[in-house]
């Protein structure tokens, strides 16, 4: 195979800027290390000054070439950023349950603490995870497993790669929110729903291999006993309030990811086709958002029609298509948004209903639909 050329400078800064990514982690760092305001740097960084920046910024819908996306799919730069997660959101962890662990800290304090690595898991934690899940690459994915394990939330990668991906846009998959769904009825039914069809998944995945749901190999068994091990082990080092601290933390990890799959695909559903199936998924079938500062901190999530298109497709070759249905902000403002339904109904509901009358192969999805 002949050798890709160097990256250009152009397209070597295009690797840089994803550096962006790195401000989360260190303010993450100040809001664990500091006292006072800073306890709360990372949490106003994250829903205050990147909303706003947003807010007045417009979207980039620029793609690469074909030739530019082979070369960045082929720079390990890129892949680095991803892989160097790993020591960061585990460093932090293992600095937040000592810090943590210190007595006579005012509670206020303390909860900006928990918020802030809340964040870390859900943004460094689950969502890079999800990235490397979808690598084709078994230590890459093994890579995803330790991220998610520090969030509690192992199974993801079973439902998101073999369900949530197959059944996306339609009544069957527990991660694609119904149309008039508020975001507090969306919360449990997901997380339920989605442990549930990971057991499930493992179950009649061992079923075809002629083995029982006990077996060694079944993936979704080892997920829970190394978290139960995890847990009881910050338990014996640093005592019951700080195993209170961390799950408090990782479920905020896990909110934050559920609050993204919520806005990701609010109200889209798939038509079906003569034999009763949803067609094929396409770009309208997923909201999208191009919003610069979202784009780099969250390593392309927000190009997410195009990632369901195409879930092979790395980070940094994804693209953004004129079909797909546009967020009209960046992703931490349409999360915040989302906590207010009537709000987030008013929002969403006319650009729904304006999708659904241009494109014949979108339907509301609503409950019993």
């Amino acid at each position: 195979m002949t050798a890709l050329p160097r990256l250009p400078l152009p397209l070597r800064w295009r690797a840089l800027r994803y550096a962006v990514s790195l401000i989360g982690p260190a303010l993450g760092f100040l809001s664990l290390s500091g006292d006072g305001w800073t306890c709360w740097a990372f949490p106003i960084y994250a829903f205050g000054f990147v909303p706003l920046r947003e807010l007045l910024a417009d979207p980039d819908h620029r793609n690469l070439t074909s030739a530019e996306e082979e070369m960045i799919g082929r720079d390990r730069l890129f892949d680095l950023l991803l892989y160097l997660m790993v020591p960061i959101v585990w460093g932090l962890l293992a600095y937040f349950l000592w810090r943590t662990a210190q007595p006579g800290q005012p509670w206020v304090d303390v909860l900006g603490r928990i918020l802030s690595m809340g964040i870390v898991l859900g943004v460094y934690g689950i969502n890079v995870g999800h990235e490397l899940g979808h690598r084709s690459k078994g230590w890459e994915r093994d890579l995803a497993r330790v991220l998610l394990t520090s969030s509690l939330y192992a199974h993801f990668i079973i439902e998101h790669n073999r369900g949530h991906h197959r059944r996306v846009a339609t009544i069957e998959d527990p991660a694609s929110a119904r149309f008039g769904e508020p975001i507090y009825a969306f919360w449990p039914r997901t997380i339920v729903d989605g442990l549930r069809s990971a057991w499930r998944l493992e179950r009649e995945r061992l079923a075809r291999e002629g083995r029982t749901t006990w077996d060694p190999r079944n993936e979704m068994l080892r997920g829970c006993l190394v978290e139960v091990a995890l847990v009881l082990g910050v338990g014996s080092l640093f005592g019951g309030w700080v195993v209170m601290a961390y799950i408090a933390a990782a479920l905020i990890g896990i909110l934050l990811l559920e609050t993204v799959n919520y806005i990701e695909h609010y109200g889209l559903g798939r038509v079906l086709d003569a034999k009763g199936r949803p067609v094929r998924v396409a770009h309208v079938h997923s909201w999208n958002s191009d919003h610069p500062l979202g784009r780099l901190m969250l390593f392309e999530l927000t190009r997410h029609s195009d990632h369901h298109y195409r879930a092979s497709r790395k980070y940094q070759t994804l693209r953004s298509i004129p079909d797909s249905p546009q967020m009209p902000t960046g992703y931490p403002g349409m999360m915040l948004l989302s906590l207010l339904p009537p709000l987030w109904f008013r929002v969403m509901h006319p650009r729904i209903d304006a999708l659904v009358a241009s494109h014949g192969g979108l339907v509301k999805i609503a409950e019993g639909a």
